[in-house]
């Protein structure tokens, strides 16, 4: 496997949590969420649309009482489903609560994770600090790429190893307690940011040679002809990552929807998380189809001309056949990037 999953402090409006028998993936930057039973064996995974009034939180986290909390700055909002924002309040957030790197909620507390101080704090509510205590982080605890929790236990997303994407179990962050270890299903890891690094290897951007032109004669010739070429993105070919998946009908996504959204965030991800650091927005993402371009040429005796088109792969499959085409003298291919470089964060996901 090539690539690895996107940190939390690189790609905002992502995170994981949660609350009795469920635990959820929410991507902000997709408009919308993951709800499993089971991350390890990929059971009932349901994808939700997220409410506007949901997005871009700074991190997500639900308590026992069922509710979700969604921390923008110094303030937290709280709902009853990310889904309608049913219920929900805006509280501050306590000073002792704020600047966290990761935020969740487990026998019947909160926790903020401070990594970088190699610390956690925990409080009975964030709005006023109750019952709050400072408890040191175990080593074995501190580079978790996302934390989350349920009724009795904590969860860290482990960074990306030999043997994959992975997360660990606990229920006692200072000391490591009963920690068991689990990997994350295929289909749970499409899902994650740069998981389709991983499930189907790094993405690619290559020229290639649809047509050759010559002319074998002793005298130069005007050639003018229809070309195919193919335009689009493999949907069919793609659909095989939410095969698991059920797309909730008060999503506002259809499934090929939401695949070509990931296809798009994840070419836009930096070569280390699998990704082409480019912006396919201004591509065209409906069904890959051919069509017919008109190639009008003049070519002297024995010369042959190579007419190139660009697409975007992952792994070894073509996903992406993009509008840029060019027409050279060499066999050669171009080597230049034809697509606006995506903004900086991990690439994208910040924006």
């Amino acid at each position: 496997m090539s690539g690895k999953i996107v940190p939390k402090n690189l790609a905002k409006g992502v995170d994981f949590c949660g609350v009795a028998e469920y635990y959820y993936i929410v991507r902000s930057d997709l408009g919308c969420y993951m709800r499993s039973t089971n991350f390890n064996k990929g059971e009932d995974l349901n994808v939700f649309s997220l409410h506007p009034a949901c997005s871009g939180g700074d991190h997500y986290l639900a308590h026992e009482d069922d509710l979700f909390y969604i921390i923008k700055g110094n303030q937290y909002r709280r709902v009853k489903n990310m889904n309608t924002d049913e219920e929900s309040i805006v509280y501050p957030l306590h000073k002792n609560c704020q600047g966290g790197d990761h935020y969740l909620s487990a026998f019947g507390n909160f926790y903020i994770i401070y990594q970088s101080r190699g610390i956690y704090h925990k409080t009975t509510n964030m709005c006023e600090d109750n019952d709050s205590i400072d408890h040191p982080l175990h080593p074995d605890c501190r580079n978790g790429l996302y934390y989350f929790g349920i009724s009795d236990y904590y969860y860290f997303v482990k960074p990306h190893d030999e043997w994959g994407v992975q997360y660990l179990r606990c229920t006692d962050f200072s000391q490591n307690e009963n920690s068991q270890t689990f990997s994350f299903h295929p289909s749970v890891v499409n899902f994650l940011p740069g998981g389709l690094g991983i499930s189907k290897g790094s993405a690619y951007g290559e020229w290639a040679c649809i047509k050759t032109i010559s002319n074998d004669s002793q005298t130069p010739i005007e050639w003018k002809k229809s070309i195919r070429k193919k335009i689009g993105y493999e949907k069919e070919k793609m659909s095989s990552i939410t095969h698991n998946w059920k797309v909730s009908t008060t999503a506002s996504l259809e499934t090929g929807a939401l695949t070509k959204l990931i296809c798009k965030s994840q070419f836009s991800l930096t070569a280390e998380y699998g990704g082409s650091s480019v912006n396919t927005e201004k591509e065209t993402w409906s069904e890959a189809t051919e069509i017919e371009e008109t190639i009008a040429v003049t070519l002297q005796p024995h010369q042959k001309i190579y007419v190139w088109s660009y697409q975007l792969g992952l792994g070894k499959e073509p996903v992406l056949y993009c509008r840029d085409m060019k027409i050279l003298d060499t066999s050669n291919p171009p080597t230049d990037v034809p697509l606006p470089p995506a903004e900086n964060q991990a690439q994208a996901m910040a924006s």
